[in-house]
C-alpha cells in the first residue's frame, strides 16, 4: 500500500512522495501528486529503500572505546548515553560556562519540528549560538538587498514564459522538479533556455544557450546586460519610475559597465554578452531562475544583487511567466517562537559561526568572539568533517583529547568516527513533521508509517530526554511530534494537523499582484533597491558596492595559483547524504576533476590521469577528465564524497578556506584559488 510522505532532505523541491509500506519495509517510492512535485522525484529518492534498510544503519548507542577516529566503539544503553552526556554537558558548563557547549545543527532534515529540537535546548540552557552560514547566507544578504522579501514568481508560471533563464544552478542535478516545469514550457510551447553557469552542467547541456563565465564574475554578466537594456531602448522606464529607485546615478553607473568590460572579466565574449541582453530584453515574460551556486563566492551577496535588479530594469515582473524566484521560504507565516524555545527566553549567548568550526575549534580567539573554548560539540543533521571549509582544520579539532563530542546519527559518518558518543537516529518514515518549502508553496506534514529501526530515536525525543536529565522545562518537551505540529499549525493560523493530513497539502502561493510585487517590495517604501542599505544586512557592509556591481572580493587567480576551483553538487548525492547507498555510489563513479579540455593538453593530461589540486591549505589527489563548455582556468569537482573516497582520504573541501563572505557571513564553497599538477601515477583506467 502507499502511503503520502515527504521528502526531508535538504533541498528547494520538499517533495511529496508516494512510499509503498508492507511488513515494516518500504518498497517503491513514487512522486506524489501535489501540483508542483507533479510525480516527479530524483533518482536518489525514488532508491530509498535501499537507504533505509541499509546494513549500516545506526541502531544503538555507541561509547567510543578506541583512540578519537578510530571508530572503534561499544553498545550501550539509552539511560546510560543520556547519563554519560549530561554529566559531560554539565561538566564543560561547571568549567567554562554555558557557552561552551555548542549545539551544532543543520539541514540534515528539512522537517521544522525535527530540527528545531537542538536549537530550542540551546536557548534555554544558554548554549552558544551558531550562524547558519552554509547555504544561503550569502544569496539571502543579496537577493534582501534589492527585492526586501523572500518570495517570488511561482515555477508553474513557467508555461507563460517566454524565456527561461537559471542563472547559477543545475536543477537537472539539484531540483529535478523545476527542471520538469521548464520541459513543460519547452515542450508545449517552445520556450528557449538559457543557463548562466561556470561549466557545462546536465542543464547546461539542455540550454539553446550557455554562457560559460568565470567563477565569480556573475555580477559583471549582470551589469553589462543592463547596460545594453538601457543604451538600446530595452529597459522598462515606466515601471523603473513606479516601482524602483533606479535614478540618474544609477543609469550613469551602468553605462560605463560595457559588454567589452564584461568580457575581460567573464571571459565570455562581448558579442555572446549582446545577444544575451537583447534576447532578455525582448522577450518581456522573462522568468529568471535565480540559483545559489553562484553565490558562495566572497562577492556572492553583490552579485545576486546585481542579478536580481535584470527583472526590474526589463519590467518583467509586471507579466504572467515574468519576474524572477529565488526562494518562496518567506511565504508561510508560521508562529515559531514555541518551537525554538524563544517564548521562554531570549538567547544573549554567542553565535558561532558554523563555517569557521575548524577554527573554533583550534581556539582562535576571533572565531571564538573573545568566549571560552567549546568544551563539548553535539552535532545533529549535518556532517562537517565532510561538508565545512578547511576540512582539515575541522578534522584536527575533532581530534582534541578535551572536547567531547556527541554525534546523533542514521549512519556512521566520518564527523560520528571523531564522537565520544554516537545515538541512532530515526529517517522521515520513522517520526511525524511538518515542511515548509523554498522551491514551491506547498505546506506539507508527513506522518512516522515505521517503526524506529533498533533503538533509533528522533532528534525530539532525544532532546526532550536530554533536557529532562538537564532539568531544563519546556511545553515542547512534554509534546509528541504529532501535537507539536498541530500547535505550529493552529498557532499560526494554519487549520490543525488532522486537516493538512486529509488535504494532503495546503497552497501558500499569494495572488498575482502579491507574488510579482505589484503592491510592491519588501522595503518601507515599496520600492525595488539599485542602491541597497547594506549596513542593515550585515556588519560587512563596507565592502559592498553601492549600486549594482562586479564585486572584486573574490580569491584571485594568481600565477601560482592560476586556476579556479568550484566545489559543485552531484546528481546522485546530497551533500554527503546518499554517499553511502550503493545505486548512488555506482552512478557517481568515484571524485574526478572536471578541466577544460585545452587547459589538460596543455598540461599533457588524458582522461583517467591523476591530478592534483593544491593551494597554501591543502592538496587533494584525484582523476581527471577532460571536457569541453567551461574555461580553461575553471575545474569542477562534482560532489560531497566522503574523505575517504579520495586516493589520499582528503576530500575536496580541505581546498576551500573558511573565511566569510560579506556582509553577513557565508561559506565560499565555489571561491578558492589553486594549482594543478600532473599526479604522482597516471591511472592505469583511462576511463
Amino acid at each position: 500500500m502507499f502511503k503520502p510522505a515527504v521528502c526531508p532532505h535538504d533541498c528547494p523541491s520538499v517533495c511529496a512522495l508516494q512510499v509503498e509500506v508492507k511488513d515494516g519495509r518500504i518498497g517503491r517510492v513514487r512522486g506524489g501528486d501535489q501540483p508542483y512535485t507533479d510525480g516527479v522525484i530524483c533518482a536518489k529518492v525514488a532508491r530509498y529503500a535501499e537507504r533505509q534498510h541499509h546494513p549500516e544503519r545506526l541502531r544503538e548507542p555507541l561509547l567510543r572505546v578506541g583512540a578519537k577516529g578510530e571508530g572503534r566503539f561499544a553498545p550501550i544503553s539509552w539511560d546510560e548515553a543520556l547519563d554519560r552526556l549530561a554529566e559531560r554537558l554539565r561538566s564543560a558548563v561547571d568549567r567554562d560556562g554555558p557557552e561552551s557547549v555548542w549545539p551544532y545543527h543543520y539541514a540534515g532534515t528539512m522537517g521544522l519540528v525535527q530540527r528545531a529540537a537542538l536549537r530550542r535546548l540551546g536557548h534555554l540552557a544558554g548554549w552558544s549560538r551558531q550562524r547558519e552560514t552554509f547555504c544561503v547566507a550569502l544569496s539571502d544578504a543579496g537577493w534582501m538587498a534589492g527585492v526586501g522579501a523572500k518570495r517570488g514568481v511561482d515555477a508553474r508560471e513557467m508555461v507563460d514564459s517566454e524565456l527561461i533563464v537559471v542563472w547559477g544552478g543545475n536543477p537537472v542535478h539539484t531540483q529535478v522538479n523545476f527542471m520538469h516545469w521548464v520541459q513543460k514550457a519547452r515542450r508545449d510551447r517552445e520556450v528557449p533556455l538559457v543557463v548562466v553557469d561556470p561549466y557545462r552542467t546536465a542543464t547546461a547541456a539542455k540550454a539553446d544557450l550557455h554562457l560559460a563565465l568565470r567563477p565569480g564574475t556573475d555580477g559583471a554578466l549582470a551589469c553589462a546586460v543592463m547596460q545594453v537594456l538601457l543604451a538600446e531602448g530595452l529597459a522598462d522606464r515606466d515601471y523603473l519610475a513606479a516601482h524602483s529607485d533606479f535614478s540618474p546615478a544609477v543609469e550613469a553607473h551602468l553605462m560605463t559597465r560595457t559588454p567589452a568590460w564584461a568580457a575581460a572579466i567573464t571571459g565570455l565574449p562581448a558579442a555572446q554578452i549582446v545577444d544575451f541582453a537583447r534576447l532578455y530584453g525582448r522577450c518581456k515574460r522573462s522568468y529568471l531562475r535565480v540559483g545559489y551556486g553562484f553565490t558562495r563566492q566572497r562577492n556572492g551577496a553583490a552579485a545576486m544583487h546585481a542579478v536580481s535588479c535584470l527583472p526590474a530594469v526589463s519590467g518583467a515582473w509586471q507579466w504572467p511567466g515574468g519576474g524572477a524566484l529565488y526562494s518562496n521560504g518567506g511565504l508561510y507565516g508560521l508562529n515559531t517562537r514555541s518551537l525554538n524555545g524563544l517564548d521562554a527566553c531570549q538567547p544573549t549567548a554567542r553565535r558561532l559561526d558554523m563555517a569557521q568550526i575548524g577554527a573554533i575549534l583550534a581556539g582562535d580567539a576571533q572565531a571564538l568572539l573573545g568566549g571560552p573554548p567549546v568544551g563539548a560539540l553535539l552535532v545533529q543533521n549535518t556532517n562537517p568533517a565532510v561538508v565545512a571549509p578547511d576540512s582539515l582544520a575541522v578534522r584536527r579539532g575533532l581530534l582534541r583529547d578535551d572536547l567531547f563530542t556527541c554525534v546523533h546519527e542514521q549512519f556512521m559518518t566520518e564527523t560520528a568516527k571523531y564522537a565520544d558518543l554516537v545515538l541512532p537516529a530515526t529517517t522521515f518514515l520513522e517520526h511525524d513533521d511538518l515542511y515548509q518549502a523554498s522551491g514551491h508553496t506547498h505546506l506539507q506534514l508527513s506522518r512516522a508509517w515505521l517503526a524506529p529501526l533498533g533503538d533509533c530515536r528522533s532528534n525530539h525525543d532525544f532532546i526532550a530526554a536530554l533536557a529532562g536529565r538537564l532539568g531544563i522545562a519546556h511545553p515542547a518537551f512534554a509534546a509528541s511530534a504529532w501535537q507539536m505540529v498541530d500547535t505550529l499549525l493552529q498557532s499560526s493560523g494554519r487549520g490543525s494537523a488532522e486537516a493538512l493530513a486529509a488535504a494532503g497539502w495546503l497552497d501558500c502561493a499569494p495572488d498575482f499582484a502579491e507574488a510579482h510585487f505589484l503592491n510592491g517590495f519588501g522595503h518601507a517604501d515599496g520600492r525595488f533597491r539599485f542602491a541597497p542599505d547594506w549596513s542593515a544586512i550585515g556588519e560587512g557592509h563596507a565592502a559592498m558596492p553601492a549600486l549594482p556591481d562586479h564585486a572584486e572580493l573574490i580569491d584571485a587567480p594568481t600565477p601560482a595559483l592560476p586556476f579556479r576551483l568550484v566545489a559543485a553538487p552531484a546528481r546522485h548525492f546530497l551533500n554527503s547524504t546518499f554517499t553511502e547507498t550503493p545505486g548512488s555510489q555506482r552512478s557517481e563513479g568515484r571524485p574526478t576533476a572536471l578541466l577544460a579540455r585545452a587547459a589538460g593538453e596543455r598540461l599533457g593530461l588524458a582522461d583517467g590521469d591523476l591530478v592534483r589540486l593544491a593551494n597554501a591549505q591543502a592538496s587533494v589527489l584525484l582523476h581527471v577528465r577532460l571536457v569541453d563548455g567551461q574555461q580553461p582556468d575553471t575545474v569542477v569537482v562534482e560532489s560531497q564524497w566522503p574523505n575517504s573516497a579520495f586516493i589520499e582520504g582528503i576530500g575536496i573541501n580541505a581546498l576551500v578556506g573558511a573565511a566569510p563572505g560579506w556582509p553577513a557571513g557565508g561559506a565560499a564553497y565555489h571561491d578558492t584559488a589553486i594549482r594543478v599538477e600532473r599526479g604522482f601515477a597516471q591511472s592505469q583506467d583511462r576511463a
